[in-house]
């Protein structure tokens, strides 16, 4: 195939981007979401999952899944693991009902294969289009601010204070959290000058910043990587009647993380058309519901598609070219792994801070004086953040609206999948509780 003729399938002159401008944004894409390599170790070491079988997992479960999103669904959003599902795994299903991290690899492989079967079906995308448009805005503002909080965390510009359970004011004693700051006015003069690759540079110098400093440091050697978690599944064990209710947990924030995020990014990137549906939604909830499958099998978790990815759009990224560079560069992490954690999350927090003003910019689109719309919108926006859960807060938001709208006399105007997706979000609630 002819440079001409990927340019022509990609949709290069349409979405009018170019080869220099993919290439960067798929490198910031990976910048942004390497930390998942480590983070997720970190997590199902907990369950048993050996720590560098899991690094080489997430690497090819990434790399492969985010490949496939680029290659076939032409679209900017990479996967890796999903945090909040890794840790349901581990803590509420391995540790909390005493099962192996085999037979919870299983339960993210049937995940997998049921969502996927949503999709075959078009379920999961006729949900996604019965979403009114002021929900769908809400829910890119209320991603936007929970990735400004994640940030902040990360930074340590805002701590959880352990003994009232609450955000406050970080330490600025810290050289951490001085780096952090300083990455955040960096990165933000740079998207203020307009500066080509303003995320991608603000990372870079703040790692430099943190290697000086001595906060992050170069890896010594490079161990072999570790295949031995790839196809240890259980899916006979996951199986087990018990367990279907941390599979229908599963399923209901996979479905719903996703269409968080698959709709931010449409959004973002201007992937949408005139009825402000996502282009090739198909195609891209169904690699999503693969990408689930390859996490199970790799021992990696579900996988799902990344807000990070909007870090890719912020550098002009608009084709699947930036999913296939995020992907290739997961795949060599398997080789390469140790020096991923060069960027730790002093250097990655200050570009979320600054993606998450460029989603709230969404905020405009919401109609206010509508308010049997508008205030749904604003219950999706600060619950996403404040329960720290993308499918609560879209879960919170369709329910209220549901509500809003009999209350006025206006229940023939919400198209049914939304009552019945109010009703799942309801259930899955009590059944969480």
């Amino acid at each position: 195939m002819t440079l001409e003729k990927i340019e022509r399938y990609f949709e290069f002159q349409k979405r009018k981007t170019n080869w220099a401008t993919e290439i960067r944004a798929g490198f910031t894409v990976y910048l942004t979401m390497a930390y998942i390599l480590f983070v997720n170790a970190i997590i199902l070491k907990d369950a048993g999952v050996p720590f560098n079988a899991c690094v080489v997992g997430t690497a090819l479960a990434a790399g492969i899944s985010s490949i496939l999103m680029g290659a076939v669904a032409n679209f900017p959003v990479a996967l890796a693991a999903g945090m909040g599902l890794n840790s349901v795994l581990t803590y509420n299903i391995v540790i909390g009902q005493g099962v192996t991290w085999q037979v919870g690899m299983g339960l993210v492989f049937l995940d997998g294969v049921v969502v996927f079967i949503l999709v075959l079906v078009g379920m999961r995308e006729a949900i996604m289009n019965a979403i009114p448009v002021s929900l769908r805005h809400a829910i890119a503002v209320g991603i936007g601010m929970f990735l400004s909080l994640i940030g902040l965390l990360h930074s340590g510009i805002v701590v959880v204070d352990k003994n009232i359970l609450l955000p406050s004011p970080g330490n600025f004693s810290n050289i951490s959290t001085i780096i952090s700051a300083s990455g955040i006015l960096i990165t933000a003069i740079f998207v203020v000058l307009r500066i080509k690759g303003a995320i991608l540079l603000g990372i870079l110098i703040t790692t430099v910043l943190s290697l000086l400093a001595g906060i992050s440091t170069l890896p010594t050697k490079i161990n072999m990587p570790d295949f031995s978690a790839i196809g240890a599944l259980d899916i006979k064990g996951a199986l087990k009647l018990s367990l279907f209710p941390s599979l229908f947990a599963f399923i209901i924030v996979d479905f719903f993380d996703t269409l968080g995020t698959v709709t931010a990014i449409g959004y973002q990137a201007n992937l949408v058309d005139s009825k402000g549906k996502i282009e090739k939604i198909k195609a891209v909830l169904g690699i999503d519901a693969i990408g689930a499958m390859l996490g199970g099998l790799f021992g990696a978790s579900s996988n799902t598609s990344y807000i990070e990815s909007a870090a890719g759009i912020m550098e002009g990224g608009r084709t699947g070219i930036t999913a296939i560079v995020a992907g290739v560069l997961f795949l060599i992490s398997v080789f390469i792994a140790p020096f991923a954690s060069i960027v730790g999350s002093q250097a990655t927090a200050p570009a979320l801070v600054i993606i998450g003003f460029l989603m709230m910019q969404s905020i405009t689109q919401i109609n206010f004086e509508e308010i049997e719309s508008a205030i749904p919108a604003f219950i999706v926006i600060i619950s996403i953040p404040f329960t720290y859960s993308i499918s609560h807060g879209i879960g919170y938001g369709f329910i209220t609206y549901v509500i809003l709208k009999i209350a006025k006399g206006e229940f023939k105007k919400v198209h049914p999948l939304m009552y019945a997706a109010s009703i799942i979000f309801a259930a899955y609630f009590i059944i969480e509780t």
